[in-house]
């Protein structure tokens, strides 16, 4: 109790600035895949991870916390998320995800819309998510827009990365915005990569200004990025045929890089897919099919896919409850690996699929996502597993950063722990 009291006390002191920090004697999961290490030590110095592990030396000076009895972890980075540009489900006017009557489709850049001072940010830093994928949404073609990488400090610099990939939606959803078919969507798909590479040989003849334009002077610019492979391409198909087609795409456009999402049907061609060493970002429990292109899923898709060599990371798409309901996804393929007949995760595996795991599929694993020397510092301090739903996290920093324990929530919550009667509605205080 003196410890944890000590702990606590030390959180509340820090300034909010990156200083050199060693945290000693706790359970390190370094989020690279390899399994937990008991007695470890992680030191922060300069915004940046130092060393992290056995036998880490303590350097002179640095501020020492014990975290005896807990563990240290990297912070969770969310793939696929909407946090900072959704303030409300179903409220269109608080949506910056998509946008369904622009004349931009590829060329729209979300990290413009990006929230610092979202609501959610506070909530999802006090369940251990210190990263975010935002991605956009297709909403009047297969072409989302490019997505950023954000990270979720209480400070008004929210953007890491802006541009980080392009977000294409194919498969069934693609055949809708296309016009009704599968066939549709390759064939605009592969008429907007002409057109980008029409631009590059003539910017000056080309016509992306008239009313009717499919590809816009700043949709052919942002899919040149893409052709030239200076951005991933994350690419939305469940179908096992519509994987296929995608895994085809690089014989005509040798130098894109490939990341597939959704992939519930990954497993049945699970080979193929590493043999092309493209990384998956997937549900991790779809297990229902819901539509026709998922007709075989299964709970054990991440595990085959993992077994098979495919990197795999988890999407927080179609997350009940947040962001942070990954790392309850994970333990699960934790639990469903002790299952006879199923296919899960060891547990560096399943933490590894929302830390390192999403960092390395859109390029930035030598960032973000672990505690290896290097890296960004973003560390979790929990009072227990971080992928047991009980556990929570004590302590956390971004960029070395100590953060504020403290959101909407916390402080709604302490408001009304204990209501007085006062002149004002309870809902209100005077200012």
């Amino acid at each position: 109790m003196k410890r944890a009291l000590f702990l606590l006390a030390t959180m509340l002191a820090t300034p909010a600035v990156a200083q050199t920090v060693a945290i000693t004697g706790g359970t390190v999961a370094i989020g690279d895949g390899s399994a937990p290490i008991e007695g470890g030590t992680v030191v922060i110095a300069n915004g940046r991870i130092v060393a992290a592990g056995r036998g880490v030396a303590v350097p002179a000076g640095a501020q020492v916390i014990d975290a005896a009895g807990k563990w240290v972890s990297a912070g969770v980075v969310s793939a696929l998320s909407d946090i900072s540009l959704v303030d409300a489900d179903g409220v269109q006017e608080s949506n910056d995800a998509g946008a369904r009557n622009a004349p931009f489709k590829a060329a729209i850049d979300v990290s413009l819309g990006v929230n610092p001072a979202a609501v959610k940010i506070a909530n999802e830093r006090l369940f251990g998510v210190t990263r975010a994928i935002v991605t956009p949404s297709a909403e009047s073609s297969i072409f989302a827009g490019q997505g950023a990488i954000i990270d979720l400090g209480a400070d008004p610099n929210a953007v890491t990365r802006p541009r980080a990939f392009q977000f294409v939606e194919l498969g069934e959803g693609g055949g809708k915005l296309a016009g009704g078919s599968r066939p549709a969507a390759y064939a605009l798909l592969r008429d907007a990569f002409a057109q980008a590479q029409d631009f590059r040989r003539n910017p000056a003849a080309f016509d992306g200004r008239s009313r009717d334009a499919l590809v816009t002077r700043a949709d052919a610019e942002a899919l040149l990025r893409v052709l030239d492979g200076q951005v991933p391409l994350l690419v939305h198909v469940e179908r096992a045929a519509d994987i296929r087609n995608v895994l085809a795409l690089p014989r005509d456009y040798p130098k894109l890089r490939l990341v597939l999402v959704g992939v519930t049907e990954g497993w049945l061609i699970a080979r193929e897919i590493a043999a092309a060493k493209v990384p998956v970002i997937a549900a991790a429990l779809a297990d229902l099919p819901a539509q026709f292109e998922n007709l075989a899923a299964t709970e054990s898709n991440v595990g085959r896919l993992r077994a098979a060599g495919v990197p795999v990371a988890l999407a927080s798409t179609g997350a009940s409850g947040g962001d942070h309901v990954l790392r309850q996804f994970a333990g699960n393929l934790v639990a469903i690996a002790r299952i006879p007949g199923a296919t899960g995760l060891d547990w560096g595996q399943a933490f590894a699929s929302i830390t390192s795991g999403p960092a390395e599929a859109i390029g930035m694993g030598g960032e973000i996502g672990s505690l290896r020397a290097g890296r960004r510092a973003d560390v979790v301090i929990w009072d227990g597993d971080p992928l047991e739903l009980s556990s929570v996290p004590v302590a956390t920093w971004i960029d070395g950063v100590s953060q504020p324990m403290r959101s909407r929530q916390t402080e709604l919550r302490d408001r009304y722990l204990t209501p007085t009667e006062g002149a004002l509605p309870k809902a209100y205080e005077r200012r």
